[in-house]
C-alpha cells in the first residue's frame, strides 16, 4: 500500500518487480478510497469536508451558489450536493463541456475560444460570470482543462486546469498544473475550485 498526493489517492502493487518497477494493480482516488482501505486505515480528514465548509460558509451569509464546469465533468456540484441541506444554498450546476454550449450558454466569446482555446483565463473567467447571469445566484465557480490521459501538448500539458470563481464583484483565475490520472485530476481541481471560493467569501 501507497499514499501518492494531497488528495487523496491509494495505489496497490504486488510484491514482484516488473520493468524496474512495481506492477500497479488498483488504483482509487478520492472519495473512493474509502470503501476500500476502511476507516481504520485511512480516516476522513478536513481535506474530505470541503464541501461542507463551503456550504456552512454560504449559509451563514445567505448566498447562492452555481457552477460552470468543463473538465471536472459536475464533480464540483456532486460534491456539493453529496451535503445534506444543500438545496439551502445550492442553485445548480451547467456542465458546458463542449465550445457550444460554452458560447451559446455562458455567452463565452467565440474569439477567446479560437484564439485563446478552451483551457484558458478568459474563457474559464467568462464562464464564471455567464453562469452567475444564467443561474441568478451570488457566487459561481468554473474548471476548464485537461483532465488526461489525452488531450496535452507542449504547451498546454495533460493536468492543465483553469479555475474561475466569481463572488459578489470579484473575480479570480488561476492556473493549476496536476499530476495524477484523470480521476485524481478532476477530483484536485473540484477541491482547489471549492477553496478559491472559500478564500473569496468575505
Amino acid at each position: 500500500l501507497r499514499m501518492e498526493s494531497a488528495y487523496p489517492q491509494v495505489l496497490f502493487y504486488d510484491r514482484q518487480r516488473r520493468n524496474g518497477g512495481y506492477h500497479r494493480i488498483l488504483q482509487i482516488s478520492g472519495q473512493g478510497v474509502l470503501p476500500h482501505v476502511g476507516s481504520s486505515i485511512f480516516k476522513n480528514t478536513n481535506l474530505m469536508n470541503t464541501e461542507e465548509k463551503l456550504g456552512a460558509m454560504l449559509r451563514e451569509r445567505g448566498w447562492t451558489l452555481g457552477t460552470a464546469e468543463s473538465c471536472t465533468g459536475g464533480r464540483i456540484a456532486s460534491r456539493i450536493t453529496s451535503v445534506a441541506g444543500s438545496s439551502d444554498y445550492f442553485v445548480g450546476g451547467i456542465v458546458s463541456y463542449s465550445n457550444a454550449v460554452k458560447h451559446n450558454l455562458l455567452g463565452v466569446l467565440l474569439s477567446d475560444l479560437e484564439h485563446e482555446g478552451a483551457v484558458s483565463q478568459p474563457v474559464v473567467e467568462e464562464m464564471a460570470i455567464g453562469a452567475r447571469r444564467v443561474l441568478g445566484c451570488h457566487c459561481t465557480v468554473a474548471t476548464s482543462g485537461i483532465a488526461g490521459p489525452g488531450g496535452g501538448t507542449a504547451e498546454k500539458p495533460v493536468g492543465t486546469v483553469w479555475i474561475a470563481a466569481a463572488c459578489g464583484d470579484r473575480l479570480v483565475s488561476r492556473c493549476f498544473h496536476f499530476p495524477f490520472d484523470r480521476v485524481g485530476n478532476v477530483e484536485a481541481a473540484s477541491e482547489e475550485a471549492m477553496k478559491m471560493l472559500m478564500e473569496m467569501l468575505p
